[in-house]
């Protein structure tokens, strides 16, 4: 955890992204989960979101996961597509260190009697889309999940093991990487190392969520932040008891989560939390372009 104030960190973050297609496309149809909603250790001051061409239908709602979700369709000839998001946020570090005393993370399983059933916790132990609880993941978590051992200190060794174990390698793994590919490579991206993660907890019965969105990076010293350098980030949260609530582990930066973490959104894996998804027809094939900048930005 960052050793900082306790005052929040206010951030603005520009999210670009950007499809150029060889062909005309006739007609395209996107979701966008790009926006922070208020919740948590987040409050979202202000978000915009601008589309070009100009959509010939917009709508707006909240998910499931209470996720902000915007669709829209484009029904007029074009040959690109333009999606900006510019958001302010203030985020307040989680309270939770890893000295924290907690409860043992066997009172925190399904068949716990301590733990009234919640269905918003308890749908996160099983399996989705993109993960499939298995014997192979619950072999690779009991080492740090020893009997009677605090869920904190059990689920940061497991965090921390990750992160040594794995590589962290861009060429490794492609966002169509299954879990179980991944888990077998010993490398790939935060996204694959979140999922590992997941994997592992709710294969010992515990309730883990995927959370998608961007981490506050600092240049070398000497060095100018570079403008579009950041990225999309993910890390997991797993259910601590109904004193911590939900617990954010990073198991590409063998941390706890902190203010430098900018959450958007939340679901069982990537498949609920993709920050843009669609259909065209025609367009030929497309070159993508991405950029991300995280800016602090003092008070007003």
């Amino acid at each position: 955890m960052s050793e900082n104030d306790d005052a929040p960190i206010r951030y603005r973050v520009r999210h670009s992204t950007e499809y150029r297609y060889s062909n005309n496309v006739a007609v395209c149809q996107n979701q966008v989960r790009m926006q922070p909603v208020t919740g948590g250790n987040v409050t979202c001051e202000r978000t915009e979101l601008s589309i070009a061409p100009e959509p010939t239908s917009r709508d707006e709602h909240i998910d499931y996961f209470g996720n902000r979700v915007i669709t829209f369709s484009i029904e007029a000839i074009h040959k690109s597509l333009t999606v900006d998001v510019e958001s302010i946020v203030a985020v307040s570090a989680q309270m939770t260190t890893d000295s924290q005393p907690s409860p043992q993370w066997e009172t925190l399983l399904a068949t716990s009697p301590n733990e009234l059933h919640r269905p918003k916790i308890d749908e996160h132990r099983f399996g989705s889309p993109r993960i499939t609880p298995a014997d192979p993941y619950a072999k690779y978590a009991a080492s740090s999940f020893t009997p009677q051992r605090s869920i904190i200190d059990a689920a940061l060794d497991l965090t921390r093991r990750i992160n040594a174990d794995f590589k962290y390698d861009t060429t490794a793994t492609t966002v169509a990487t299954t879990t179980k590919e991944a888990f077998t490579l010993r490398a790939g991206v935060c996204q694959d190392f979140a999922h590992v993660e997941i994997a592992c907890l709710r294969s010992m019965g515990l309730a883990a969520r995927y959370v998608s969105g961007y981490l506050r990076t600092l240049p070398p010293p000497g060095k100018e932040r570079l403008i579009g350098a950041d990225e999309s980030h993910a890390w997991v949260e797993v259910y601590a008891g109904e004193t911590i609530g939900w617990l954010g582990l990073d198991p590409t930066n063998a941390c706890l989560v902190a203010a430098d973490h900018i959450p958007v959104c939340i679901g069982r894996d990537y498949d609920d939390v993709s920050p843009m998804r669609g259909v065209v027809l025609g367009g030929g094939t497309n070159t993508l372009k991405v950029s991300v900048d995280v800016e602090p930005i003092a008070d007003a």
